[in-house]
């Protein structure tokens, strides 16, 4: 009796890397964990905001060293890509018609960018004075 092998070729680990469309793809996959990064995050600062001055003081202590300040300048950048990855999706995923013809993507993409700066400036304001 013989013993048939199955051809199975060897990946490599970087296989996303071969085409540009995959390293986007997962790059917008990794970028989820750097949204839960910002969540904790977020969840520390009010944490430490609601443990007194001392804990608020010794928050800012650990989010001003070098690894911190690092881990926070990605995740913005990854946050970034997210949010605009997320924002370009809209038009595959929601079909608005109007009078029987779809509305064109830039119609539907331009009030989210809109709303996206105004929200931002608005915290920029809010935060920055």
């Amino acid at each position: 009796m013989t013993t048939q092998r199955l051809y199975k070729p060897r990946i490599s680990v970087l296989w996303w890397l071969s085409r540009r469309s995959y390293t986007l793809f997962v790059l917008r996959e990794l970028s989820s964990l750097f949204v839960g990064w910002a969540v904790v995050y977020l969840l520390l600062l009010i944490r430490a905001v609601a443990g007194g001055p001392v804990a608020y003081q010794r928050f800012l202590h650990w989010s001003a060293s070098p690894w911190a300040i690092v881990l926070n300048v990605v995740t913005a950048a990854f946050l970034l890509y997210h949010t605009v990855t997320f924002i370009n999706l809209t038009p595959q995923a929601m079909v608005v018609q109007v009078r029987g013809r779809r509305v064109p993507p830039r119609l539907l993409l331009g009030p989210l960018y809109l709303a996206w700066l105004v929200v931002s400036a608005v915290l920029v304001w809010l935060v920055v004075g």
